[in-house]
Order: C-alpha cells, then structure tokens, then sequence
C-alpha cells in the first residue's frame, strides 16, 4: 500500500507488484486503450528518480481504480482528446491535504494508468502481497490466460526484435503453426534465407521443449523472468499472455467429445475468425525494442533497423 508524504493519508488499495509491462512503451494512435495494469497490481518503473527518505526509490505504476483517497486537479486535467494525457504534470492530489502526487492519464492513445510521484508517497503497511506463484501454477490456474485482443502486435513487435538479435542476423526456419502466423512473413522480410537456418519454436511450461535452436518462452508476470530451456535452445522472451495464446490456443468448437454431431442435427457453434489480412507485428513496438538493445550499435542490426518491418 502506499500513502501520502505530507499527511500519511492512505491513497491505494492493498496492491501486489508485477513485472514492468513489457508494452509499456508503445500504444495504438487515437484508440481508447484499457488500463496497462490489472486492478490490485502495480509495477516499478526502472528508470531513476531524485526522492525523499522512505519514499520508494523509483516511481510506481498502478491501475486507475486502485487508487484512493485523491482528487483530480482540475486546471491539470488538459488531454489530446477523450480523456486526459499528463501533459500539465501531476493531476492527482490528496484529499487530505492537498499535496500533488500523481498524474492519472487516460487519453486515447495511451494505456491507462495512474504514475505516482516518488517523493510525494511513502510505503505503508498493509495485507502481504500475493505470494509469487511458480509456473505449474501460473499454467494451472490460468493466470495467463487473458485475451490481448486487438493490441496483440505490440507485445508480437517485442518478440519480433528479441527474435532478430538472438539470431545474430543469420536466417530463421519458424516452425509450422502459431509461431509461424505470428513471426513467420516478418522474419522472411527482415532476415537473409538459405544455409545454417536457426530453427524457432515455442517452448514453456506445460507445454514442453521442441528441438530447436531459438525458443519463445514467456516472461514471469510477477518477476519478469524468463521460463527456462533444459534442452540448450536459446530462449527468447515473450510476453506470457501472448505466449499462452500461442501455446494453448482458446478451443472454438462445441462438438462431443466422441463421435459427431446426430443426424439432422445443424452446426452452430462460432466459425474460428478469419481476419482481413495477414496479421503483422507491431512495427513501433519492433524498432522501439530495438533501439533499446545493446546489439543495436553493431551496423547489421541497424541496417534492419533503418529498414524496418
């Protein structure tokens, strides 16, 4: 839980930490975005903040609904469009006593999220947060099971360029299925063909380790780390709910579990979606991803850099 600096006011609801979201940085123009984290969560920016004594040490992130205690500063609330952006500073003060101490935004084009200013909360006691689950756990109780919809090719365009540097620039065979309608036609276009091919495959918990050179295995939602290979592959890290829409793809019939449908008896259960075209991953999310690396100094990356997917 956190409080307000200046009063001890209390302003969130009891919140577990997760890992930084791996799509923070990139959003879909002019559309309405949901928020960047779940409701009883928050997250830890890494980039460094000047703050006060037992204030936290780098600015928190947390749901809007999570948050308690606080009002909107109205002569802050100024947005591009349908909401409010963060552009005039922080927005949120305490009800308590006033003090500025966050900025909420929910403007299109932007997750919506609640950024708190680091030395204007300080940590409180509060109910232990939720124990960190392992991955039999995460799979059993399908934790990672949520739908991204149509923001899937942000955390696509991420994996893309984790993809690209684990192959050192040398040519990629994709698997046949899902990874190869995610990756596949980005892959072709970015990388040479021809001898020496890394396979690429997806790999995780319960669902097993293929043989291949290059494995997508998911983020931990709560450490951030990487499921890893026993085999030797080289894992490379994916967003977990996009793995595990890879990996146990929702099932889209009603049929009976033996034999077929009775005679005289007309299907109508859903056909599976067939988009309009061939499904890309995000090109922001990829050349954002990128330019974050250290590989990026070296000219062969910068060159796909330059030419994008």
């Amino acid at each position: 839980m956190f409080g307000c600096a200046g009063c001890g006011a209390v302003l969130t609801a009891p919140v577990s930490e997760v890992a930084w979201p791996i799509h923070w940085a990139d959003t879909h123009w002019e559309r309405l975005h949901p928020p960047l984290l779940e409701a009883g969560s928050y997250s830890v920016d890494p980039a460094p903040f000047r703050v006060l004594p037992n204030s936290p040490s780098e600015s928190v992130l947390l749901a809007p609904g999570d948050m308690r205690g606080t009002g909107l500063i109205l002569d802050r609330a100024g947005g591009y469009c349908r909401g409010i952006d963060g552009s005039d500073g922080p927005n949120l003060a305490c009800l308590a006593c006033g003090l500025a101490l966050g900025t909420r935004i929910d403007d299109c084009g932007y997750w919506q999220v609640v950024r708190l200013v680091p030395e204007a909360v300080v940590r409180l006691p509060g109910p232990p947060e939720r124990p960190v689950m392992d991955w039999a756990q995460l799979v059993a109780t399908g934790t990672l099971s949520h739908r991204l919809d149509e923001f899937r090719d942000i955390p696509a365009g991420v994996a893309l360029a984790q993809v690209v540097v684990a192959a050192g620039g040398a040519p990629v065979e994709v698997a046949p299925g899902p990874v190869a309608e995610l990756l596949g036609r980005a892959l072709a276009a970015l990388l040479p063909t021809g001898d020496g091919a890394k396979r690429l495959d997806l790999a995780g918990p319960g669902f097993g380790e293929p043989a291949a050179d290059l494995v997508l295995v998911p983020v931990h939602p709560q450490t951030g780390d990487m499921w890893q290979p026993r085999a030797g592959a080289v894992p490379v890290p994916m967003d977990a709910t996009l793995w595990a829409e890879l990996a146990f793809p929702p099932h889209r019939t009603r049929l009976p579990v033996v034999g077929g449908l009775p005679a005289g008896v007309e299907r109508d259960d859903p056909l599976p979606p067939h988009p309009c075209y061939p499904f890309q991953p995000s090109p922001e999310a990829f050349r954002n991803t990128l330019a974050r690396m250290p590989a990026f100094r070296e000219p062969w990356l910068r060159a796909i850099y330059d030419r994008g997917c």
